[in-house]
């Protein structure tokens, strides 16, 4: 369970990619683990592609913090070469407003598991939910965050 901070602030943050598993988890934190005024942080990591060269300048800090109020809007998520989802939009509102969560997201491009250590590092995470790709336990391959032995999963 994440623990707060000194000033009472707890970051959760939800790698989100729109796939089944990923609804599934970010379900699973909203019921789960986030509190009464606690921060959402939904990361996106993006694969390099033909919107590289339009998003060099975040290359290696991923976009500005998006507030929800911006990552509701299609036009605006669309510059950054993303379709937000409508049920993944739906459920954080909900939980927005009936736990009063501050909500903000963050996008990454790049290679996912480098990507979503850098967020948690880069933004202080205090825990990170995840959805499993689909693969059977041989499959799935472990993923530990370098820089703090504290953020780690496995599969």
């Amino acid at each position: 369970m994440a623990a707060a901070r000194a000033d009472g602030e707890r970051r959760i943050g939800v790698a989100i990619d729109y796939s089944e598993s990923a609804k599934k988890a970010l379900d699973w934190a909203i019921d789960n683990l986030l509190h009464h005024g606690d921060t959402l942080v939904v990361v996106h990591v993006l694969h390099h592609g033909a919107e590289e060269t339009k998003h060099t300048l975040w290359a290696k800090s991923g976009s500005p913090l998006i507030p929800l109020s911006e990552f509701r809007e299609p036009e605006v998520m669309q510059g950054y070469g993303v379709r937000p989802d409508a049920e993944v939009l739906d459920a954080i509102d909900t939980a927005a407003r009936q736990k009063q969560l501050k909500v903000v997201a963050k996008l990454y491009w790049g290679d996912a598991r480098e990507k979503l250590c850098d967020a948690v590092e880069d933004l202080r995470i205090d825990s990170l939910v995840m959805g499993s790709r689909g693969l059977g336990p041989i499959q799935r391959t472990g993923m530990r965050c370098s820089a703090s032995d504290r953020f780690s999963w496995e599969a």
